[in-house]
């Protein structure tokens, strides 16, 4: 019976089985296939409560969270290559360390005058930016292998959910304000939801193919895009993105 309710499709998923694991990996296809990208230092707004581009702080102003041992030992030898010449902060590390534990126990890194340590400002000889995301791209190695995992993650989110016997499901999509807590609602600006930011010139999956095979591994990173490519041969045109399509 029609109710006279008629719903807008606003993700489209697609589910793909692990070949060498028990899981079941949720990719977000619209996200995947968008042109969303970085506009860091070219109109990202940052994640204060005002607009704030002129501080190029990005999403660093409020520090990054370990996910486990592993992720801060990576970056605390990372950070420990670094020198004076590239990183302004290294001194207050030296001193203090790069990281500090929350009152609910989580770790993050350590902040250094509203932002993360890590973090280079606007003047200093390198540039403005992750003092980690700079070295490994003038050493010829990936940011991904220095930086704090949800830094180089980001806007990727991965979420894994265990079944009672067992079976894994992971779910792989955007990063969105709310996955900030509930401070996340008083950012005056969020990336994936700027038509603006949305001004690439090929799609997420292509761009982000080194994170997204980091994340799922090779196989099934492989599968993706081959799915995502005859996705787009057989449809045309795909679910154009939220934030597209609000403009």
């Amino acid at each position: 019976m029609a109710t006279g309710v008629s719903f807008v499709p606003v993700h489209e998923w697609v589910s793909l089985d692990d070949p060498d694991e028990d899981r079941t990996w949720i990719f977000d296809v619209t996200f995947l296939t968008s042109t969303w990208t970085c506009v860091y230092g070219r109109g990202c707004q940052g994640v204060l409560t005002e607009p704030a581009p002129d501080l190029l702080q990005g999403c660093c102003s409020h520090g990054a969270h370990f996910v486990d041992d592993d992720d801060v030992r990576r970056v605390e030898k990372a950070a420990e290559s670094l020198g004076d010449a590239e990183w302004q902060f290294r001194g207050r590390a030296l001193r203090k360390g790069i990281t500090r534990t929350t009152k609910t126990g989580e770790t993050m890194t350590r902040l250094v005058d509203g932002a993360c340590i890590l973090l280079n400002r606007p003047g200093f000889p390198t540039g403005a930016g992750c003092a980690l995301h700079h070295a490994a791209l003038a050493t010829g190695r990936r940011p991904l292998d220095l930086k704090p995992d949800v830094c180089w993650q980001l806007p990727l989110r991965r979420e894994d959910q265990v079944a009672d016997d067992g079976h894994v499901t992971s779910t792989v999509g955007q990063w969105d304000r709310r996955h900030w807590g509930a401070g996340g609602q008083d950012f005056a600006w969020w990336c994936t939801e700027d038509p603006r930011a949305f001004a690439g010139t090929k799609p997420v999956y292509e761009q982000l193919a080194e994170e997204l095979t980091a994340i799922a591994g090779k196989k099934v990173q492989r599968a993706l895009r081959a799915y995502l490519e005859d996705r787009h041969r057989r449809a045309g045109v795909l679910l154009p993105h939220p934030a597209v399509r609000r403009s």
